[in-house]
């Protein structure tokens, strides 16, 4: 006989008992996971004097780690199929930890590379199976906002491990002390992590072979809205390294010469995506995700061309607005692919992560091409058309809000 099939938990609500546990657990997760993957981003004038190398080979530093990240998303998205989400991003963060510790005792610029490919390798296994594991668990409907809870744990990550970098590079005069701090920290909230996050509710193993797995990425690359989507992360987070990796050149030069441990206070400003990413996610839910998007798209824009400004405060508030707009997009987008995906959602999330890091990559890159050609302004000009792309993709994207977006284009 038979055993009776077992109906999967309701979806959580926001208020519900088990929502609260699981938002601060991600939110641990989010902020391990931009601590460790940007942690030479502030680095790098300390890694350009120690290489005697180029600004743009030294954000090779950031850019092999996303990179990798880009290309382990899916492969982690299907061994979380096979083995569950929660496993998964456990061994992940583990793992990265213990690379970020051996990172900062690389002897020279090449091993450097080489572990925080590997760190960025290891890391693929959280932001994939992260959305994924929020998606089986919240009801479409405050998918959003749970979204931006850990795309906030992100934005924290990204100041606080980058001032603790910055903090730590200029007490101790060491770029490695500040490596092995930042480890540190990050396997802190690897054990609360482990400790807050509950086990999947409502995940059901469901092993995926290569052609299963393969039938997937095509069936999700087939439809429009996903790639689009898709698009967008890539864009946006191609503007947003771009301008974190060399802005600190610039507030480091004539005519601003700030010392770097006040430029390393310019990292606060992701404390904006914490505030953007929760309310954004929640309005996108009552709104609709295009409105939303071109709104972001062109707050961040403004931001962009605020920085060619001469007057400090207005680089800072431009830089802010670039960063409002940057948390306000991916908390959107993430949040829709969410939705959007009503199978094979770890993989789907997956193929927007991999879009979203190769934007970081080559973005971060070719933006210190660009610096090198002609300075920051070039830089910003390099921003403006990532920033008019993805305004372009935004506006054929379907305005409805929470749910499943209608299909087709």
């Amino acid at each position: 006989m038979s055993s009776p099939v077992v109906a999967a938990p309701a979806p959580l609500r926001r208020g519900d008992a088990g929502f609260r546990p699981i938002a601060v657990g991600l939110f641990f997760a989010g902020f391990t996971t931009f601590a460790l993957l940007y942690a030479t981003q502030p680095l790098l004038p300390a890694l350009v004097a120690t290489y005697g190398t180029t600004p743009g080979t030294a954000s090779l530093s950031v850019s092999v780690t996303t990179a990798a990240l880009a290309l382990g998303v899916i492969p982690a998205g299907a061994l979380s199929e096979r083995w569950g989400r929660r496993p998964v991003m456990v061994w992940s963060l583990s793992a990265a930890v213990v690379l970020g510790l051996a990172a900062a005792l690389a002897p020279g610029l090449g091993l450097l590379l080489v572990l925080r490919a590997l760190e960025g390798l290891a890391l693929a296994g959280l932001p994939a199976v992260g959305m994924a594991y929020l998606a089986d668990e919240i009801d479409g409907e405050h998918l959003g906002a749970a979204m931006g809870l850990y795309v906030a744990g992100n934005s924290v990550g990204g100041f606080g491990g980058r001032l603790v970098v910055s903090a730590v590079a200029d007490l101790t005069g060491s770029w490695r002390w500040a490596l092995a701090a930042i480890a540190l920290l990050s396997g802190a909230c690897l054990v609360a992590f482990v400790a807050v996050l509950p086990a999947s509710r409502r995940f059901r193993p469901a092993p995926v072979g290569r052609q299963a797995l393969l039938g997937e990425v095509r069936s999700h690359l087939a439809d429009p809205v996903l790639r689009r989507l898709f698009a967008i992360g890539l864009l946006v987070m191609g503007v947003f390294v771009c301008a974190y990796n060399y802005v600190t050149f610039l507030l480091l030069a004539p005519p601003f010469r700030l010392p770097a441990l006040v430029v390393g206070f310019v990292f606060v400003l992701y404390a904006l995506g914490t505030a953007t990413s929760t309310r954004t996610g929640r309005l996108a839910d009552r709104v609709g995700t295009r409105a939303v998007l071109l709104g972001a798209v062109g707050v961040a824009a403004v931001g962009a061309v605020a920085t060619l400004a001469s007057l400090l405060w207005l680089v800072i508030a431009g830089l802010a607005l670039l960063t409002v707009g940057f948390f306000a997009a991916h908390t959107v987008a993430s949040a829709e692919v969410g939705r959007r995906a009503d199978h094979g959602r770890a993989v789907a999330s997956g193929l927007y992560l991999g879009a979203y890091y190769v934007g970081s990559s080559v973005g971060g890159t070719l933006g210190g091409v660009a610096f090198g050609l002609a300075g920051w302004p070039a830089t910003v000009g390099f921003m403006v058309v990532l920033l008019g792309l993805a305004a372009a993709v935004a506006l054929r994207q379907p305005g409805s809000a929470g749910g499943r977006l209608p299909s087709g284009g």
